[in-house]
């Protein structure tokens, strides 16, 4: 392969990895404008705080590891947005009757309302998505696959400190 297009990819991923920062934020206020459109008059704050009202909705009742390791993120971080989430009643905390020392989460009214807004915004995300992806031939689709792997594994190594990047 010339370094020509090596060159070019690599510019062009950059512009991705900007123009995603931008859709990121746009995401937030697309779904901000259409929860409001469904009534919801309090919405988190995040993103991330959404994602981890979706975690708990896909996952409930769970505790703050296992929202940590699905979510990949550290448990400080999730007890954290969890205290925050419970504290603005979007989340309610228990014990199973068989384990009172591990606290557990699920959704509240609140909170469900929440999660169905992300899922309906999700939908019609992965809609736009495959209707950009079904341009594709199965060998783009391959190659563009093959490169967000690596990129993914190349990147997890970089944040990770590790030397195989």
């Amino acid at each position: 392969m010339s370094e020509g297009i090596k060159r070019l990819l690599y510019e062009r991923f950059l512009h991705f990895t900007h123009v995603t920062e931008q859709m990121f934020t746009a995401e937030i206020d697309e779904f901000v404008e259409f929860a409001k459109l469904q009534g919801m008059t309090s919405i988190p704050n995040n993103l991330t705080s959404v994602h981890v009202i979706d975690c708990i909705g896909n996952h409930e009742p769970v505790n703050n590891t296992t929202i940590a390791e699905k979510m990949d993120l550290s448990k400080a971080s999730i007890s954290k947005i969890s205290a925050k989430l419970l504290q603005e009643g979007y989340i309610k905390r228990s014990q199973l009757k068989d384990n009172k020392k591990e606290i557990y989460f699920s959704l509240s009214a609140k909170g469900r309302r929440i999660f169905d807004a992300h899922a309906e915004m999700h939908e019609l995300f992965e809609q736009r998505f495959m209707t950009v992806m079904s341009s594709f031939s199965e060998a783009e689709l391959q190659a563009s696959l093959k490169f967000f792997e690596t990129m993914l594994e190349k990147n997890q190594y970089m944040i990770k400190g590790d030397e195989k990047a």
